[in-house]
């Protein structure tokens, strides 16, 4: 609703300021074109994310420094910081890097963000920059054309620079004209009060054009033909840096609670930043002359004197908040946390995990991962009146079976619907959007159908189950010691299915394990189609009644699918071998 209010409120203006003062076109075109270039850019660079960014950003963020030089080195190159942070929100719902390393690839992608005043104070306002601009546009439009997505991203680059200098270009020019109508310098404030004043503006300049870089570009084209002072584009830059916070805040309210704790952590970083660079304004200031004497400045190049300016607060505010990150990551984590709902939700799915191939499949194998370890498991052992603690524990399965006589009461269909057919749900949707949305290899196409596979195996498992426990209710008090004793051997057999697997999860004997596993799946195939002596030997000598014999036999030629099942998602999800599993048999 704000942003809403915000967005109309600001067209009003423009169609006001536009009809009554048709000298500032050249300047909301300027404007425009600039914030187009930095879209395509945008664009461009996500080609190059999907792999070899991707796999940097993860490898960079064990450590704290590394995390902040490589969010300020990617945020310069590719002049994004909000894709950096769509990257890095991605990453953290997917579980692939933690809290701590997305903040310091946001603190770092604030500093690379100062790479915009740079190229603008020192590149862009020095040369006739329109030059330039028309090459890049023209090879850029060239490459856009061709087929092959990474000359399409290379196209979308080139493209993104020429339209980002040609706004500069029409920016400076319309400022040099609107100069000979209206002096905005003439409107400056000093001291204190002035640089509280222009903090403001900057402020609500940058939550309309939702750009700190485009709002950067603007102050320093004014800069350059003395439109405003120097001190008062000082707090413009300070302002700035406050009002791209407040798009991302907004951005948020939506998201995850990923999204929320990285928004907040922007806002208390940049806030901070501001507040510390408003009460020193005058004491950096005076640092910053001292640095343009020492790198040979101009005294008159207020430009490249503001792009030094907003380097230095900004390093400055990641050096002041780095002793207070693990607290800020500890605040973050108490203020969003997960929901705990009554219908279960997805723990790792989100719409930002949807941009990249890597992040999508880690999410929805974990996702699967979750959903297996936490409500198969528990209704499998729940369903067979079995303690989940009793399988974890060190108690041989014989003893735990005989001392697991107490009907463990267990509405599956209720755990079904509540805990399962939601989560199971948004993975097949997350699963059909991967595979038809995003551009994957051959290996992602398969892993996203295995996964697949694996997740309607969890539901058939439930099924089988929730038939058992039907008769297992029934004879499990039994006075028949005969039936009673069958169910218990088909307890048994599962109950070791679920330790080995336990196991195999837990432990690093990764190769014990899964021989053991495929051990009891052939056992399990060769008994399907082996007579139970056993039973017959009941049915013969009439121990049992008819519907026992009915429910036992099913249930013993069920027991085997079942096990079966829980090893092939076992396999799929934790092993590192590729695990063919079959489609048609059961």
């Amino acid at each position: 609703m704000i942003k809403k209010i915000l967005f109309t409120s600001f067209l009003l203006l423009l169609a006001v300021v536009l009809y009554f003062n048709p000298n500032f076109k050249a300047i909301g075109a300027g404007v425009a074109v600039l914030l187009f270039g930095m879209m395509m850019l945008e664009e461009g660079f996500k080609v190059f994310t999907k792999g070899p960014l991707q796999n940097f950003l993860k490898k960079v963020t064990d450590k704290l420094y590394k995390s902040i030089s490589a969010g300020a080195l990617v945020t310069a190159l590719i002049q994004s910081s909000s894709l950096v942070s769509v990257i890095t929100i991605s990453f953290i719902s997917a579980g692939l890097i933690s809290l701590s390393g997305g903040l310091g690839l946001i603190f770092g992608a604030n500093i690379g963000t100062t790479a915009t005043a740079w190229l603008v104070a020192g590149f862009g306002l020095k040369i006739k920059i329109s030059a330039l601009a028309m090459p890049m546009l023209i090879f850029g439009l060239i490459f856009s054309f061709k087929k092959n997505t990474t000359y399409k991203g290379i196209g979308n680059v080139l493209a993104g620079l020429g339209f980002f200098f040609l706004g500069i270009h029409y920016m400076k020019e319309g400022f040099d004209v609107f100069k000979n109508h209206i002096d905005l310098s003439q409107f400056a404030i000093s001291g204190f009060f002035g640089a509280l004043i222009y903090t403001g503006l900057g402020i609500v300049i940058t939550t309309i054009l939702q750009s700190s870089s485009a709002t950067l570009a603007l102050i320093l084209t004014a800069l350059s033909v003395g439109q405003i002072e120097y001190q008062n584009a000082l707090a413009l830059a300070i302002g700035a840096n406050v009002g791209t916070t407040i798009t991302a805040v907004l951005g948020s309210l939506s998201s995850n609670p990923a999204g929320k704790r990285l928004a907040v952590a922007h806002l208390i970083f940049n806030f901070s930043t501001g507040l510390i660079a408003l009460v020193f304004i005058f004491p950096l200031a005076s640092l910053v002359n001292f640095l343009s004497d020492f790198l040979n400045f101009s005294d008159t190049d207020y430009t490249l004197k503001l792009a030094l300016f907003h380097t230095i607060f900004n390093i400055l505010g990641v050096v002041l908040m780095i002793p207070f990150i693990k607290k800020l990551e500890t605040f973050l984590l108490k203020l969003f946390k997960e929901s705990d709902k009554e219908i279960e939700g997805p723990k790792y799915l989100n719409q930002v995990v949807l941009e990249f191939p890597g992040t999508l499949i880690t999410s929805l194998s974990n996702e699967s991962k979750y959903l297996y370890k936490k409500y198969i498991f528990e209704i499998v052992a729940h369903g067979l009146s079995i303690h989940r603690k009793d399988i974890k524990s060190d108690v041989k399965i014989g003893k735990l079976i005989k001392e697991s006589n107490t009907l463990i009461d267990t509405n599956i269909d209720e755990l079904y619907y509540s805990k399962v057919k939601n989560i199971y749900g948004q993975i097949l949707n997350y699963i059909a959007k991967g595979q038809s949305n995003l551009k994957l290899t051959e290996r992602q196409n398969k892993q996203l159908t295995d996964l697949k596979l694996a997740n309607r195996r969890m539901v058939e498992i439930i099924r089988d189950v929730r038939e058992m426990n039907k008769n297992i209710t029934v004879y499990l008090d039994s006075d028949n010691k005969h039936i009673k004793k069958e169910y218990d051997k088909i307890r048994k057999k599962v109950a070791k299915v679920l330790r080995v697997v336990y196991l195999f999860r837990k432990n690093d004997e990764k190769e014990l394990y899964f021989n053991q596993l495929k051990r009891l799946k052939t056992e399990a195939k060769e008994a399907k189609h082996t007579s139970n002596k056993a039973i017959d030997k009941l049915i013969r000598k009439s121990l049992i009644t008819p519907d026992m014999t009915s429910s036992i036999v099913n249930d013993s030629d069920n027991v085997n699918d079942l096990i079966k099942k829980l090893i092939q998602v076992a396999e799929l999800l934790y092993s590192e071998k590729d695990v063919i599993l079959e489609n048609g048999t059961k």
